[in-house]
């Protein structure tokens, strides 16, 4: 092959004419030598369960599901659990699967590499559909394990599959009344929490009665309407202080009358009275006759002074009209009462006025306190909202918990069904004796072309036009046929004109 030109369609068509069983040969030795090598190879079979993943019975608005992890992330982690020293053990000692110099740990290895967990696509196997609800893309899943030995294979699949649905079923429940009584214990703090938060809001609500933030408007209210009795109970003092005063003014009027007229009633104001008249009469006759009226209305009136004197000397003092005459006459003795009563309003008013005033100071207390009053009263209450919510919300996950966990123990949840126990292969899964020859047949290709390639890179052979022009590189003037004598199909000779290069001139 003339390397240093440009090779067509027609190239390559000659050159697989020329080396076709250069190609086939090894194409079709190949695969014989692939077939025969599958049977010295040990085989293997391949047993294989498929189980069905069923979604929950009852609806996920009613009951919450257990695990919401996806379906595979679990199938692998309960993979893990079964292959399980403690959980493989039992099966290679009832199997009787270590012999000969094989270490427990070495034959372990062994099962854990052979076994092989799919999951299973939808409608990819018969059997297996999506169920309408179903919260997984995946269906279901199949359990595969290789064994030299047929039986050995379908026995150690089925203990495999059979401990990952007692598996699956074990932790559901398990998973399912751990939370139950991981929320029963948080409840139980939570309500130790909203009790204590209960407690200091009470004894809050104790210290603070009155100045709490709902009560502001009302102490607001009681002052205003304390400040308004006070008021009047300042009026009334100071009304009860007038009266007492004019009625004080009025007494002593009153007892200065009195006083007065009972003077002029005693022996000695009589006698008094008498030596005046005696006197007035002396100067009177030195100046008037006997018959002149003022002597005559004189000795008149000395002569009744006198009488009255000798009655009053001569009558006997009475107990009884003695303290008669010494007591206050009504009107001053009703003054005194009423001076009385002013002062017992005066009194009483001021006490109230006292116990108005400390109340005053008590809520005008309370109303400054009330923005501290109120900031730590938010604050207990929110504490005590924000434990309440807490407590409702675990009790209402307790709630969910345990009709989870009814549901999980009535198998109402999530379950894994065998749907096709493992049975006994047939057929060796390896090695694949089709696949064996197909692979030599792809390998003896390869080599024949490689051959065939190798060939024509060797061959130095002008063949056409082309090579000429491109070993020269000269062009070509003119090219003649050759004409000879050729044997066809039967032996007999016919004539053919061939190409052929004859001479070449430089121009």
């Amino acid at each position: 092959m003339i390397q240093n030109r440009e090779l067509t369609m027609d190239d390559y068509l000659g050159m697989l004419r020329r080396r076709i069983w250069v190609i086939l040969v090894p194409a079709l030795i190949a695969p014989a030598i692939g077939f025969g090598i599958s049977y010295l190879l040990a085989a293997k079979y391949t047993s294989t369960a498929t189980v069905l993943v069923e979604g929950q019975k009852v609806s996920e608005k009613i009951v919450t599901p257990i695990t919401t992890e996806d379906v595979m992330q679990r199938i692998t982690t309960l993979k893990q659990q079964v292959l399980s020293r403690n959980r493989l053990q039992p099966i290679v000692d009832t199997l009787g699967l270590q012999k000969g110099g094989d270490s427990l740990d070495d034959v372990l290895d062994d099962i854990r590499k052979n076994v092989d967990v799919q999951p299973v696509e939808a409608n990819s196997t018969p059997g297996v559909k999506r169920k309408p609800g179903q919260n997984t893309d995946v269906p279901g899943f199949t359990v595969s394990y290789t064994a030299p030995v047929p039986r050995i294979a379908q026995q150690v699949c089925n203990q495999i599959t059979s401990m990952l649905l007692e598996e699956n079923l074990k932790s559901r429940q398990q998973a399912a009344q751990g939370t139950t009584e991981f929320l029963s214990q948080q409840i139980e703090q939570a309500k130790r929490d909203l009790d204590e938060q209960d407690a200091k809001l009470a004894n809050f609500k104790r210290q603070y009665a009155g100045q709490l933030p709902g009560d502001a408007d009302n102490n607001m209210k009681i002052l205003m309407g304390l400040n308004s009795q006070l008021d009047a109970n300042t009026q009334t003092i100071n009304r009860a202080q007038q009266d007492r005063t004019y009625a004080e003014s009025q007494l002593a009027q009153q007892l200065g009358a009195w006083k007065s007229s009972e003077s002029t009633t005693s022996p000695q104001a009589l006698e008094q009275q008498l030596a005046a008249l005696q006197n007035q009469l002396i100067q009177l006759q030195g100046r008037y006759t006997a018959d002149h009226p003022d002597v005559f209305k004189t000795k008149a009136d000395i002569a009744q002074l006198q009488k009255k004197l000798d009655e009053v000397n001569s009558a006997k003092p009475d107990p009884v009209t003695e303290k008669a005459n010494m007591s206050e006459p009504p009107e001053i003795r009703q003054t005194r009462v009423q001076i009385h009563q002013f002062e017992q309003t005066i009194a009483q008013a001021t006490a109230t006025q006292k116990k108005l005033e400390d109340q005053i100071r008590l809520y005008q207390g309370r109303v400054s306190l009330s923005p501290s009053v109120e900031e730590q009263y938010k604050q207990l209450t929110r504490d005590y909202d924000t434990e309440q919510k807490v407590y409702d919300d675990l009790l209402a996950k307790k709630n969910d918990a345990e009709r989870t966990a009814d549901a999980e123990r009535q198998q109402q949840g999530e379950q894994f069904r065998l749907l096709n126990p493992a049975s006994i292969p047939t057929t060796p899964s390896f090695p694949n004796r089709l696949m064996f020859a197909g692979g030599g047949l792809g390998v003896g290709l390869v080599i024949g072309m490689g051959i065939a390639l190798w060939f024509e890179m060797s061959d130095k052979s002008i063949r056409n036009e082309l090579d000429v022009e491109a070993v020269m590189e000269l062009p070509m003037l003119i090219s003649l046929p050759w004409v000879g004598e050729e044997e066809n199909k039967n032996g007999k000779k016919t004539h053919s004109k061939q190409p052929r290069v004859s001479e070449t001139v430089e121009v």
